[in-house]
């Protein structure tokens, strides 16, 4: 350094720390300066190189995208990356003095914002934890609320953050109704408190499955259709109808062997093979228990041809050896994988699983949550989906194929305990609910309407069932009084805060008004406690410039690892003002974390930081991978693969250089066999060690990241890349300039890498895809699946094709194109062949996605990004977590100790 740039930094140095608060001042005399003669010269209102306008940018620093655009200048300098390095560079000495003044400059600027407002602006409960909170607000765990509000904004990638939070009349609208819906569903379950029964039902007795022995001009082909079989002999007179479906409780023995098979899956949005002779009383736990086993149909069915008009019967065809012959039945060759689904609720969900064997066998997937009104499907998930026309079944062979057989399914419940009628008791304590006269006073809430029993027919004796409105009250006998009292209950659960008497006479007033205006003890206080779940004081997080006070940093924790606010443990430390205690805050910390509960963080953090919600927005094309089309198996797995993993991750506190490499990952047999490694049978998911040299192991090459990162048709190196370097490694890409976007040839002719280097050609594109592209190309031996690939897919009638029949029952081809080419090189020079030394050459700089980890827990944690000024104590978390190498529940522990943590 020459020594007038001595001379210049020790001014510079004296003149900051007297002008340490007046940002004002320090840009234009240090930091401008330096631009106006080193960088403007391409950053101005004409070139605006890198989309980067100097002039136009404030000097007071008080926009906030200024702020950011500052503190990227910052980081690019002190990285030596500007000036480029054909430019004159300046001294280093006068980069220095930049540097240092600019640096002071941000650190107080935001250093008085955060003085002033605190880290986080102020924000609502996003989707997912308004749906938490009312479910353990009133014990309702099978509450589905969440889909009924517009999807949250996002903010650095997450919904945590108040800037993107907003609250419009269509938001308040839907908080009424969610809040309203969910306290009839909690009066419901105090309404209808059927026994607790266990109940066999029988496959015979399900009108789902017996309607389709038969073909009718809708369902022509033996695939669609089902058989009933005894043991392993098919009942071909039962099937025929010339005899009776059951024979009843006449004989039990017999009946317990009677069965019903078929060959082909379920549409999970309709659903074929379900027991609708079962339907759930009211919401609440339920046992399930299934019986059945796997059978084998030989080929050469016979079908029939229906005409146009009233033709019910048909003609017969020649027997066909592409589907199944029901009276030729034997033993099961395979087991078959059973997924179970809740149908007739808000959404199908997935609730269980098993493998069918052979032998017959009792399956019990233990308690689950139903609504009212909600049966259960047993899918088998390897089967195929036939969509018309011209199906056939792909698992077919010359031998015949697998099918599975169903005796019964058990329903134990509904059960009951404390938590039952929890709901109800916050709601009304001890005051009787009873039926009414539908009246404007009255209340209506769901119930199950149960009509008369079927006569005649092949459904005779199954009752009509549907929802229906019920009108009940609540007996008071004192209502001001009791309202009040009720009222104070609620609130002190409700609020996450001491609660002011001027909110209990608000909401007591708003009681006494609909009350006096003529509605029902319960309809004026149902209407009051909507009001209350729809207020500031539920809906909004209450935090305060400065260090948090308990109730806040109990509210913070417990959003932070359980998406939902804190439980009664949790606010009674918040009350008597130990969680300030950094002993008393790891152990509540702790105690969260092993909670089953922790699983909504799981999955909520996992569904923004690597979009894990997205799995769904693309599907496989039925042209080019049409093996993947439909196959709902594997997608789950992957989904599970990658919550597992991550459950792991924070409960063995594994390092954070796991999120790119580990030498085992969590499977089942469905999966195994996606990735091609052998010895996983079974639905059941285990912790597998990886073959030596695999490509699999860390969150890169999971199938759900590379399905998520593709479109279903092809992948692109652009995407993957922007995703590695923003999720894994924490380096924010800028968007694209305004040119054509690169289309991919399908027909196989051309590798993106052949169109990218093109593309690259353009200056205004190389800057970001030289950076990006390397990564991306280090994923390019997996497909849209995240399948492996040497070569890629590609459609041209003039190559020989490779031919396969789709999950959808079509055949479908392609031709074997151009060779992958996963080799690539690093803005640094580092080059690599394939993804197994992408890895290895990311793990040589493993601070950098340990601090992005930390960077992404912090803002889920806090709501707010981690900030210029906030870099210091993100430091030390890391220097904390050092040596466990930053392990992911070390580094838990840390953030929550953390001032970042415990100030707003």
């Amino acid at each position: 350094m020459n020594r007038a740039a001595c001379f210049r930094l020790t001014l510079a140095l004296a003149l900051l720390s007297q002008l340490a608060g007046l940002v004002r001042a320090a840009l234009p005399g240090v930091v401008l300066d330096y631009t106006d003669r080193y960088c403007s010269s391409c950053h101005n209102d004409e070139d605006k190189k890198g989309r980067l306008d100097l002039a136009s940018l404030a000097p007071d620093l008080a926009s906030k995208p200024d702020l950011e655009t500052w503190v990227k200048i910052h980081d690019r300098l002190a990285a030596g990356e500007m000036p480029p390095k054909e430019k004159p560079r300046p001294d280093a000495g006068e980069t220095a003095v930049f540097l240092q003044a600019l640096r002071a400059t941000l650190l107080a600027h935001e250093g008085e914002r955060v003085r002033r407002d605190g880290r986080a602006t102020q924000r609502r409960l996003n989707g997912y934890e308004y749906e938490n909170a009312l479910r353990d607000l009133l014990s309702a765990p099978w509450l589905q609320i969440r889909g009924q509000f517009p999807d949250d904004g996002e903010s650095h990638r997450f919904n945590k953050i108040g800037d993107a939070l907003d609250v419009s009349h269509v938001h308040l609208a839907r908080y009424l109704a969610a809040a309203d819906y969910a306290i009839r569903q909690t009066l419901s379950v105090q309404l209808e408190r059927p026994p607790t029964t266990t109940t066999r039902h029988y496959a015979r007795d399900q009108r789902t499955l017996t309607s389709k022995f038969t073909p009718n001009p809708f369902n022509s082909s033996p695939d669609r259709m089902t058989y009933p079989v005894l043991g392993t002999t098919p009942q071909r007179d039962v099937r025929m109808l010339e005899a009776p479906l059951t024979v009843g409780a006449s004989d039990p023995a017999t009946r317990e062997q009677e069965a019903v098979g078929w060959v082909s899956s379920n549409y999970v949005t309709g659903f074929t093979y379900r027991w609708d002779g079962f339907r759930a009383p009211v919401a609440g736990r339920y046992r399930i228990r299934f019986n059945g086993y796997t059978l084998w149909a030989a080929p050469g069915g016979v079908t029939r041809s229906f005409s146009h008009g009233e033709d019910k019967v048909g003609t017969l065809r020649p027997p066909n050896p592409a589907t199944p012959d029901y009276d030729r039945i034997s033993p099961g060759r395979t087991e078959e994988p059973i997924t179970v689904y809740t149908r007739n609720g808000l959404l199908n969900r997935r609730v269980g699983s098993f493998d069918l064997t052979p032998e017959p066998a009792v399956h019990d997937i233990g308690e689950v949550w139903l609504l009212a009104n909600e049966t259960l499907v047993p899918d088998a998930s390897r089967f195929y989906r036939s969509r018309p026309s011209n199906f056939r079944n792909p698992l077919m062979t010359p031998e015949g194929a697998p099918s599975v057989a169903f005796r019964w399914m058990e329903v134990e419940g509904p059960l009951y305990d404390e938590s039952t009628t929890a709901g109800y008791r916050l709601l009304f304590g001890d005051l009787p609910l009873v039926r009414t006269s539908s009246g404007s006073s009255s209340l209506n809430v769901p119930v199950i309407a149960r009509g008369d029993r079927r006569e005649g027919g092949r459904n005779a004796g199954q009752r009509v069932e549907s929802m229906v409105e019920a009108a009940v009250d609540v007996i008071s006998q004192a209502p001001r009084s009791d309202a009040e009292r009720l009222l104070r209950t609620f609130l002190a659960r409700a609020y996450r805060r001491p609660v002011a008497e001027t909110d209990v006479q608000r909401f007591l007033s708003l009681f006494a008004e609909r009350h006096g205006a003529g509605l029902g003890f319960a309809e004026a206080m149902v209407a009051t406690y909507t009001a209350i779940l729809a207020s500031p004081g539920f809906v909004f997080l209450d935090e305060k410039p400065g260090r948090l006070d308990d109730p806040a940093l109990a509210t913070r924790l417990a959003l932070f690892l359980w998406n939902s606010p804190p439980d009664d443990a949790l606010r009674l430390r918040a009350e008597r003002g130990e969680l300030q205690h950094p002993n008393t805050l790891r152990a509540e910390t702790e105690r969260l974390l092993s909670d089953p509960r922790s699983e909504r963080f799981r999955d909520a953090f996992l569904d923004y930081w690597i979009d894990l919600r997205k799995i769904e927005d693309s599907t496989p094309s039925t042209t080019l991978y049409n093996d993947y089309y439909l196959d709902d198996a594997l997608v789950e797995a992957a989904v599970a693969e990658t919550r597992l993993m991550f459950e792991d991750m924070v409960r063995a506190d594994l390092p954070a250089r796991s999120i790119v490499d580990t030498d085992f990952t969590y499977l089942n047999e469905r999966l195994a066999q996606h990735y091609g490694i052998a010895g996983v049978r079974g639905v059941a998911f285990r912790r597998v060690e990886l073959p030596k040299d695999s490509p699999r192991g860390g969150f890169m090459t999971q199938a759900s990241v590379l399905k998520i990162t593709a479109n279903g048709t092809t992948t692109s190196p652009v995407l993957r890349g922007k995703w590695i370097f923003e999720r894994i490694l924490g380096l924010d890409i800028p968007p694209p300039p305004p040119v054509a976007a690169v289309e991919p040839d399908i027909r196989g002719a051309v590798t993106l890498r052949q169109q990218l280097e093109k593309h690259r050609a353009d200056a205004s594109c190389a800057s970001c895809h030289d950076k990006v592209d390397p990564p991306g190309f280090a994923l390019e031996n997996f497909d849209v699946m995240g399948g492996w690939r040497d070569r890629y897919r590609g459609i041209d009638e003039t190559k020989t094709p490779e031919r396969g029949r789709g999950k959808n029952g079509h055949a479908f081809t392609f031709h074997l194109g151009l060779p992958v080419d996963a080799a690539g090189e690093l803005p640094d020079g580092r080059s690599f062949k394939d993804v197994r030394e992408f890895k290895r050459l990311l793990l040589e700089n493993e601070p950098l996605f340990a601090r992005n980890l930390a960077k992404q827990l912090i803002t889920y944690a806090t709501g707010a990004p981690v900030a210029f000024s906030d870099r210091r104590e993100l430091d030390r978390i890391l220097e904390h977590t050092a040596p466990s190498r930053h392990g992911v529940r070390s580094l838990i522990h840390a953030i929550v100790q953390s001032d970042l943590f415990r100030h707003k």
